[in-house]
């Protein structure tokens, strides 16, 4: 299978790793993976802080730099979320890109929803010999809707233990600007966060959303704590 790999702007700019164990997986699960080094940003930071002219101009370019594809999928769940969701509020007057994001919704798909149901391949050898609580992303799970697909897949990973935590499905205190606009509030939810987490006695936070996973990696650095987090492709990348 032909797939246009999308990479989002956190991953682009602070974990490109990230970026390339997610590509590496696809090839893994025998697929043929295009990058397109022209794609920018889907428009989701501006539309969220009320900029939405300039989300449609970015959002304008991100149709036409994937429009060719046959099937586009990405590491992050917000990202395809907001393009899935939001991209026909943003064209509601605009029959051609109305016509053009609805196409696009119907083929962009996120990375653990592409493995588990899409190509029902969710064994890659993998072996990460740590124990692991999982954080269910805001947009992951009630935008986009995934919550048992990273977890099929993080069953299947050798030595790997996964131990739930409380409150796994609250947000970190993130939510793009809101933890720029209300900084008090978002540490207070960052710190019942990562505490849940060490509740467990995990070694790693993973996610699907490397947005959320800075946001507890800087709370969790600047208080020296005993834990660390990791994306899902980067976990279902390591092989012994």
């Amino acid at each position: 299978m032909n797939i246009e790999a999308f990479i989002p702007c956190f991953i682009d700019q602070f974990y490109p790793e990230t970026a390339s164990n997610f590509i590496a997986v696809l090839e893994r699960a025998g697929c043929n993976v295009h990058y397109n080094a022209e794609q920018t940003c889907c428009g989701q930071p501006a539309f969220n802080s009320g900029y939405w002219k300039e989300a449609k101009t970015v959002a304008t370019k991100f149709i036409a730099d994937f429009e060719p594809a046959e099937v586009v999928v990405g590491p992050s769940a917000s990202c395809i979320g907001f393009v899935k969701n939001y991209y026909s509020k943003l064209f509601n007057e605009d029959e051609t890109f109305l016509r053009k994001s609805e196409n696009l919704s119907s083929k962009i798909v996120e990375f653990s929803d592409f493995l588990v149901n899409h190509l029902q391949k969710i064994d890659f050898g993998a072996t990460f010999n740590h124990k692991v609580t999982f954080h269910d992303s805001c947009a992951g799970l009630r935008e986009y809707g995934i919550k048992n697909e990273p977890r099929i897949l993080l069953s299947k990973v050798q030595q790997l233990e996964l131990i739930e935590m409380e409150h796994t499905d609250t947000c970190c205190g993130f939510g793009g600007t809101f933890a720029a606009k209300f900084h008090a509030i978002s540490a207070a939810m960052t710190n019942q966060k990562v505490e849940n987490a060490l509740k467990t006695g995990a070694e790693y936070i993973v996610s699907t959303e490397a947005s959320c996973l800075m946001n507890m990696e800087a709370y969790i650095r600047k208080h020296k704590l005993p834990i660390k987090t990791i994306h899902l492709a980067d976990v279902l990348s390591s092989v012994k």
